[in-house]
């Protein structure tokens, strides 16, 4: 698993998205960004800015830090580490 911070986010972020059932599509008209930037941040391939992140947060329900918490794929690979 890849530590770049854009990647975990991404991970984070689809795991948010998918544990509500939401396609990208949604998240996207939820949050007004486009669905292909949506795809991108996802992918790790965007470097999403702080005021995006309050904006996918805000249409998800969350606080913007629980973005910003690792991923349950990612907590576990971590834990793993540790041990």
């Amino acid at each position: 698993m890849s530590n770049d911070p854009r990647s975990l986010f991404g991970l984070r972020l689809s795991e948010m998205r998918k544990s509500r059932g939401w396609s990208q599509e949604r998240l996207a008209a939820e949050s007004g960004l486009a669905r292909s930037y949506v795809g991108g941040v996802e992918r790790g391939q965007r470097n999403i800015a702080l005021l995006n992140i309050c904006k996918l947060a805000d249409a998800l329900g969350l606080a913007p830090g629980a973005l910003l918490t690792p991923a349950a794929a990612e907590a576990g690979d971590m834990r793993s580490r540790a041990a």
